[in-house]
């Protein structure tokens, strides 16, 4: 569970599961999902399976992750971590390390089996906490 305070106001945000990937260190995976991320899984906790209800194979979501192995502390990067590349703020990047790592993913569901959903390209790490699934709007 994330923790937080915000103007005296709490939050929790309580994983719905995690991602199970061939990607195991941020530095394996690519910057985007486009750019050559393999097909992973998202093992939802079984609390929360009726939520599954309606998705399905061939549909175009948001996968809301926290970015766990991400640096909180920076607010400046060289966009792509390209050093010739002007300092840029974490706000107008799509760095991980940011004060709040939330990872925002397109993906296609490509199979449904209980409670794991088959998504990708996912350019998450194994193991990383999945917050949310968001149908893509059209």
């Amino acid at each position: 569970m994330v923790r937080g305070e915000v103007n005296d106001s709490r939050y929790d945000l309580v994983p719905i599961g995690h991602v199970r990937s061939t990607l195991k260190e941020p530095g394996a995976a690519p910057r985007q999902g486009t750019e050559g991320a393999p097909n992973a899984w998202l093992d939802i906790r079984d609390e929360f399976d009726r939520a599954l209800d309606g998705l399905r194979v061939g549909q175009q979501v948001l996968i809301i992750t926290w970015l766990h192995l991400a640096r909180r502390d920076l607010l400046q990067v060289h966009p792509r971590d390209n050093p010739a590349a002007p300092l840029a703020g974490v706000f107008n990047t799509r760095s991980a390390d940011r004060p709040n790592p939330l990872g925002l993913h397109q993906v296609r569901i490509l199979q449904l089996s209980g409670n794991q959903v088959e998504v990708g390209p996912l350019e998450a790490v194994d193991g990383t906490p999945v917050l949310d699934i968001k149908p893509v709007l059209t």
